[in-house]
């Protein structure tokens, strides 16, 4: 897989980079791994220092920095305004239908005491679960950073999930009060929400409180003695200005978040205070080079890891302004991303291979109409990016001077695992190489590390500040999950297929299973989607295994088309002809079926085990995450 093109950094990018030199620090942070976070964690501010940076008496279930008071909200907004920073803007938001709303750091502050304020007038306290079910408005990130000063953890869920879906996770999370929306907008049209709350509730012990923002208007059934309108809150005496930051635990919990398994139920991820604050704070100064007159677009949702890392907790601790936009990428036409990023001055765009490949189909002439020369630097996350959507993005968004940080990591690390530094030379598909502190390999089952370009599996050889601590109420399950299979070792295994190639760059293949055996030969399901994809008339791409009584398993492709392609009779050979001449006869498709989209998750992953499922008549499991 991948490319022998390498894409060498400018002398601008080499002279402005945060950090000037990848080799000696890594091999210093491996070497003293404590001593390196103990660095990191000093550029923030802490009530009382640390006596330990990490305690691994009781592994997997690792604790950092250990004793020391903090809260994330103090280094995400008190500490800056005691500085200039405090009338600098932290927030620039515009909405599908052209609402703007701007807040500098002071702003912030209000309006993050006043909805602390409100929300301790209903009873929550420190420890206590808020669900936030909300549309991407400014709210939702007040609502998230409110939470945290109070010292009460965040439960986000992502306002595409069905009723179901959401009162499983409110009773998970035994959430006492939930914060939503009367709806939002997306493609022109108002997303419902209240309504899904109301249902959602129907069986519920735990919840007394729904504090309701108004977004859309519409008329929304409010329950009496339950509901509130946020707005009517903030107009009482309750709703000071003025509210205390919760002195916490470093190893306090700030959130919960759920991820969708390849099977059964999602899994709760519990994140703490400190060594997520320091964890978000160095990856992101470090790989995204993010700077304090930065202005960073991470065009993710917030109810997802990267939002929570890189739209909201990265860019504040470090004092960025940070970008939101609420509605659809090509809404309402597929100019909108570019007209933004010229408007607002965006030097920084963080966003996933599937968001690129879907302006990639309009081609470059809807990006020409802009100057979005402010860009400085761009982003990938959520899958591998395929060499042909990568060039694109460098050379038409890009314009051939902003360097790619293709990053991998997972809702349970909390940051970047793997990924360049802007002035490592490119690679395009490759996440090069491990953030420092970081020691990953790849590996065999028994352990073995594998030879180089030989496919093997993803691993994490040591506990880092950004890690989960466990899973919600289920120690089990978090051994189970990411530690049993390397437990001799004492390993993380995030699941992932990976390969190093002769210049020790690591490039994924995807997740372990989407890996296809056909007649004994591992087929990275990425390898063959970038192969499709590399064909002029496709847009997106995904493969799956289906049994075969020859091979084992046979290759079944979907694929979109690119706007405006003509169908040809012999499109579906000339498909095959494609990865049989890119991949080898081994690898080429048994049938190619043409569709209008793919189900993915909303942080851009194609669920293949769905299109499995269908494609044999199978239950298709636990659906909740899906986008559409």
């Amino acid at each position: 897989m991948g490319s022998e093109d390498v894409y060498y950094p400018s002398q601008e990018v080499l002279d402005y980079a945060t950090v000037k030199e990848y080799n000696s620090l890594y091999k210093y942070s491996i070497e003293n791994t404590e001593a390196f976070w103990a660095e990191q964690a000093q550029n923030l501010e802490w009530y009382e220092p640390w006596d330990k940076v990490i305690d691994d008496s009781d592994k997997p279930f690792y604790k950092w920095f250990v004793g020391a008071k903090t809260n994330i909200i103090h280094n995400a907004i008190d500490r800056h305004l005691k500085t200039a920073t405090r009338n600098k803007i932290a927030f620039v938001w515009e909405g599908e239908n052209g609402d703007l709303r701007v807040f500098s750091y002071h702003a912030l502050n209000r309006e993050v005491s006043q909805f602390a304020n409100i929300l301790k007038s209903m009873g929550v306290k420190k420890g206590d679960t808020v669900t936030i079910y909300m549309p991407q408005i400014p709210e939702q990130i007040f609502a998230m950073l409110a939470c945290a000063k109070i010292g009460a953890v965040h439960s986000v869920v992502y306002a595409g999930f069905s009723y179901e879906s959401l009162g499983e996770r409110i009773k998970a999370a035994k959430s006492k009060v939930v914060i939503t929306a009367d709806g939002g907008f997306r493609k022109g049209k108002i997303v419902d929400l209240k309504s899904i709350i109301n249902v959602a509730l129907e069986d519920n012990p735990y919840t007394q409180v729904v504090i309701t923002v108004k977004r859309t208007g519409q008329n929304v059934e409010m329950v009496s003695d339950r509901d509130y309108w946020y707005h009517d809150l903030k107009s009482l005496p309750i709703a000071s200005i003025k509210c205390n930051t919760e002195v916490m635990e470093s190893t306090d919990p700030l959130f919960l978040l759920y991820t969708s398994g390849s099977t059964g139920k999602p899994k709760g991820l519990v994140h703490t205070h400190g060594g997520y604050s320091v964890y978000t704070y160095s990856t992101m100064k470090m790989l995204l080079d993010v700077k304090s007159e930065d202005r960073i677009w991470t065009a993710a949702d917030p109810g997802w890891i990267t939002g929570h890392s890189y739209i909201v907790y990265g860019p504040l601790i470090n004092g960025a302004t940070m970008f939101l936009y609420e509605g659809a990428p090509n809404h309402p036409y597929p100019n909108r991303w570019w007209q933004m990023i010229e408007k607002y001055g965006i030097t920084i765009l963080y966003t996933s291979p599937t968001a690129i490949r879907g302006l990639m189909r309009f081609g470059e002439s809807w990006v020409k109409r802009h100057d979005i020369s402010s860009l400085r630097l761009l982003g990938s996350v959520g899958e591998p990016i395929n060499p042909e959507a990568w060039k694109w993005y460098y050379e038409v968004v890009g314009n051939k001077k902003c360097p790619i940080i293709d990053t991998w990591w997972q809702t349970e690390t909390g940051g970047h695992i793997i990924a360049p530094l802007p002035i490592f030379p490119l690679k395009p598909g490759s996440a090069t190489k491990p953030f420092f502190g970081v020691q990953v390999a790849v590996v065999d089952d028994d352990g073995n590390q594998v030879q180089p370009n030989e496919q093997g599996n993803l691993v994490i050889k040591n506990p880092w500040p950004g890690m989960a601590c466990c899973v919600h109420e289920d120690r089990e399950r978090w051994i189970e999950t990411y530690w049993k299979k390397y437990e001799k070792f004492g390993w993380y295994h995030p699941g992932d297929a990976a390969k190093y190639d002769d210049d020790n760059y690591i490039w994924i293949i995807g997740r372990s299973d989407d890996v296809i055996k056909v007649s004994g030969y591992r087929l990275g399901t990425a390898e063959i989607e970038s192969a499709l994809v590399s064909h002029p008339a496709v847009a997106e791409a995904a493969a799956i295994a289906l049994p075969h009584s020859l091979k084992g398993n046979a290759i079944y492709a979907y694929v979109i088309l690119k706007k405006d392609f003509a169908v040809t009779a012999d499109l579906e050979n000339e498909l095959k002809d494609q990865v049989t001449k890119l991949m080898g006869p081994i690898a080429r498709p048994e049938s190619i079926t043409l569709v209008d989209s793919l189900p993915k998750t909303r942080s851009g992953k194609i669920m293949r085990r769905v299109l499995k499922a269908r494609a044999q008549g199978l239950d298709v499991g636990d659906i909740s995450t899906l986008e559409e």
